[in-house]
């Protein structure tokens, strides 16, 4: 099976999968006691004429059933609403999605870096000293929790003035030249990427060296030893090729993860990215703003999950065999 032909055949199973989240979403959110446009009626600058547009195209005075058909043919047109600020919600969706995407594609590859040589390393180096210092660390990594973590690094941060709390951007970013952009850019993702890569660090480590001590122990390993081969070529040409591809499968989970632990830790930072706005959209009960998220942060998670699986079947002969066999 072609990588095209798959990825069609994927695309098409996950439109029951968006369907089914936006019925659960849909219906919780409306069975709530919460007014869809408590928030717009509160707005002053909100005129008449926008909330009787809204009415209608949420269709509130008709029954819930119709209320979905009618969301959904909204949805998939694009027409997402307003805020309970005015805004368009496509226009904030639009501001934010590429800042989580950001924050999450560096967390992604600082892992992936660090992340998998270490595990290599620590299952070669067994029971040494350095396995077991990156096993302390990285049990205290996966213990601590992200909130936790992130208000001790702004506690950090507003003590020693070192980093720049809150945003993305300094207030006069666009007048800076290029380099400068660059850097007070980076300093402000310090912070949130730290939080996430030490979260994210700990469980990829030890995955990587569980796999690698399964595979160094495997039959083939010991009869490549037995030939004479280097160690260097027996870990790296045939233990690794093995210990990585469950890796590549868990790269979907990792991405899912860092969403959803992304939430917190960008309304620590203030840092203007998806899961913020769907925190604070739901504090507000801005249901328009809520549902949209909500949908495109699923289909962040199955795009990442597709992502994986497209890898795994470049990496693995087995994969692609077993795809053309179906």
């Amino acid at each position: 099976m072609g990588i095209t032909k798959y990825i069609t055949k994927r695309i098409l199973q996950v439109i029951p999968l968006l369907i089914l989240v936006s019925l659960i979403s849909f219906f919780i959110i409306r069975l709530s006691p919460i007014d869809p446009l408590a928030e717009l009626r509160l707005n002053p600058s909100i005129s008449e004429e926008t909330l009787q547009k809204e009415i209608k195209r949420l269709n509130l005075d008709k029954p819930i059933a119709i209320q979905y058909i009618s969301w959904a043919k909204s949805f998939v047109k694009g027409d997402l609403g307003y805020t309970s600020d005015g805004e368009k919600v496509s226009v904030k969706l639009k501001e934010r999605i590429p800042n989580t995407l950001l924050l999450t594609s560096i967390v992604i590859f600082l892992t992936w870096m660090v992340g998998i040589p270490l595990g290599i390393i620590a299952a070669v180096k067994k029971e040494t000293a350095f396995d077991r210092i990156l096993t302390v660390l990285s049990s205290i990594g996966m213990a601590i929790p992200s909130f936790f973590f992130a208000i001790l690094l702004l506690m950090f941060a507003v003590k020693t003035g070192w980093f720049p709390v809150g945003g993305l951007t300094s207030y006069n970013f666009n007048d800076m030249n290029l380099f400068h952009k660059f850097i007070d850019l980076s300093k402000h993702l310090v912070l949130p990427v730290a939080v996430l890569f030490a979260i994210s660090l700990s469980g990829l480590q030890r995955q990587m060296r569980a796999n690698m001590l399964e595979v160094l122990d495997s039959d083939y390993v010991k009869f490549a030893r037995a030939k004479g081969l280097s160690e260097f070529k027996v870990v790296f040409k045939h233990a690794l090729r093995n210990a990585v591809n469950p890796m590549i499968t868990l790269l979907g989970f990792e991405f899912a993860g860092l969403l959803s632990g992304a939430a917190l830790t960008e309304y620590v930072f203030q840092y203007p990215g998806l899961g913020r706005l769907i925190l604070e959209a739901v504090m507000k009960s801005d249901i328009n703003l809520v549902m949209a998220s909500l949908m495109i942060g699923t289909i962040m998670l199955i795009l990442g999950n597709l992502i994986a699986d497209i890898l795994l079947m470049l990496t693995d002969p087995r994969t692609r065999k077993t795809q053309e066999a179906k």
